[in-house]
């Protein structure tokens, strides 16, 4: 056998979005491929009904992260969901595509991401939503989720049927990754139909230490037991809180960091954690006098969102709120005879352009040392005014008579004793992830970026990292859809760069 035709192999961490679609091309392309997931498989009832995606919050499948104490958010440790299962976070989550402004890409490319502008990623949305992965808004609206939307018409609020068509501006019903009432993410779409295939390994609950190197180069990864798996490529596709945190572990970090927790340096890589951001959620909840009723089986609580510019002189939308057919109390304080059981709806203001920025840091050399996750949550005022005027647009859509008269419905929290101009301070008490982390392993191509533009550590061969961590700037709405788009353009840059010079 010539040296041509001999198989490449490949250690792909993490079955989540990127890691999946990664993994499905580079198996059918004849690469030998290890795909390592810290999480088992997706046996839960409760993944496969999107009724039941709050089952899965704490649950086995969930990292179950927390920030550090949130400065800026009344002190508060957030949870962060992030999925630990085959499917990733996409098991997890409400399955909400959005494709975001062509501006976003356009901005990446601008700031040194070559390749990553709208008319590169286009195609590749198109493609993933013609291809394995059903897209679809073809389903029924539940009785409070059109009134819902009759109540924005009644703000002033277009209508926007395809909100992935080139203009998000509007409130629109949801495009989601479903079919016949089950979710449908990447691991089931990509890598179940060949799961069996020779040239694929899946290795479950195996938790990923480091990546090993010598001479320069990735040549496999440690896993938590301190077994090794080798191979000529290694990819880490663990998200934007997994994937730095194996680089840190691995020596690939900032210097002094990584010399304090005792870990020899690698490759002295300042940025690698830095620059993390995510969108931001606040609650209005409203209780009703007319039954909404229980979530049904095969139907998701939120069905419609919203794109709107808290300023007029913004380009995109800044704020995305999100409709719940349920009150999502949480972790609100108890009011007598408001919080509880009983009929209600949410609308969840959003942040979707976030100004504020933290980091993610290791506190030590092992696994099981807790990650220090500081998102700088409404470090930025601007970010603090934006989620208020989205809260603030909550209020006054939950009081139209679509919802009002036709529901009774009666803001609950924040609740008539809050005034609008105290909203802020409702915000920063209340403020949770919209589960939208990215921006860790940022790629550029300036001497500071973790990965170039296709997706390569800088200074370590053969060690890409693929996933929403590679975002410079993260995207104008959910960033599952990003993140699949990722998964592609990366696989194309893994082979390509791999193809035998003709």
């Amino acid at each position: 056998m010539s040296d041509a035709t001999v198989a490449r192999s490949a250690i792909v961490v993490g079955a989540g979005t990127s890691g999946s679609i990664v993994t499905r091309r580079l198996v059918d392309a004849g690469w030998d491929v290890t795909l390592v997931e810290a999480g088992g498989y997706d046996s839960n009832p409760a993944i496969h009904d999107p009724s039941r995606a709050g089952e899965l919050w704490h649950a086995a499948e969930d990292w179950d992260y927390f920030t550090v104490p949130q400065e800026h958010a009344a002190g508060r440790r957030l949870h962060l969901p992030r999925g630990k299962v085959t499917g990733g976070s996409h098991a997890l989550n409400a399955m909400i595509w959005v494709r975001g402004a062509a501006s976003d890409y356009d901005g990446w490319e601008r700031s040194g991401a070559t390749g990553w502008g709208w008319s590169a990623v286009q195609p590749v949305f198109e493609g993933i939503e013609n291809d394995l992965l059903p897209v679809t808004d073809d389903y029924p609206l539940v009785p409070i989720q059109r009134s819902i939307v009759a109540a924005a018409a009644e703000e002033g609020l277009e209508h926007n049927p395809d909100y992935n068509g080139g203009t998000l501006d509007g409130v629109s019903q949801e495009q989601v990754t479903m079919r016949d009432g089950r979710r449908v993410n990447t691991w089931m779409a990509y890598v179940r139909p060949v799961e069996h295939a020779p040239n694929l390994r899946v290795v479950t609950d195996a938790e990923v230490h480091s990546v090993i190197v010598e001479d320069g180069a990735s040549v496999g990864v440690r896993l938590a037991e301190d077994s090794e798996l080798r191979a000529d490529e290694v990819i880490l596709a663990a998200g934007a809180l997994g994937s730095p945190a194996i680089l840190l572990r691995s020596g690939i970090g900032p210097r002094a960091d990584l010399e304090e927790l005792g870990i020899d340096v690698v490759h002295d890589a300042p940025e690698v954690g830095a620059n993390l951001h995510d969108h931001l959620l606040s609650p209005v909840i409203f209780t009703t006098d007319r039954p909404v009723g229980p979530p049904q089986p095969g139907v998701s609580v939120t069905q419609t969102h919203l794109f709107w510019r808290s300023r007029e002189d913004l380009a995109e939308p800044d704020t995305q709120p999100i409709h719940f057919s349920v009150p999502m109390w949480g972790e609100l304080e108890p009011r007598p005879g408001v919080n509880g059981p009983g009929d209600g709806f949410t609308l969840m203001a959003g942040l979707v352009t976030p100004h504020s920025r933290g980091s993610l840091r290791i506190s030590g050399p092992d696994v099981q040392d807790p990650l220090r996750i500081d998102l700088g949550a409404l470090a930025d005022e601007r970010d603090v005014a934006a989620l208020a005027a989205s809260v603030r647009q909550a209020r006054r859509i939950g009081a139209r008579p679509a919802l009002a008269e036709e529901w009774g419905a009666a803001e609950a929290y924040p609740g008539p004793e809050v005034a609008d101009a105290d909203v802020e301070d409702w915000v920063r008490r209340t403020a949770i992830t919209y589960h939208h982390q990215v921006g860790t392993c940022r790629m550029g191509a300036d001497p500071a970026a973790v990965v170039d533009p296709r997706l390569r550590v800088s200074g370590i061969a053969g060690l890409r990292v693929i996933d929403a961590s590679v975002m410079p700037t993260i995207t104008t709405g959910n960033t599952n859809a990003p993140a699949a788009v990722i998964g592609e353009l990366g696989a194309r840059f893994v082979l390509e760069d791999s193809a035998p010079a003709l």
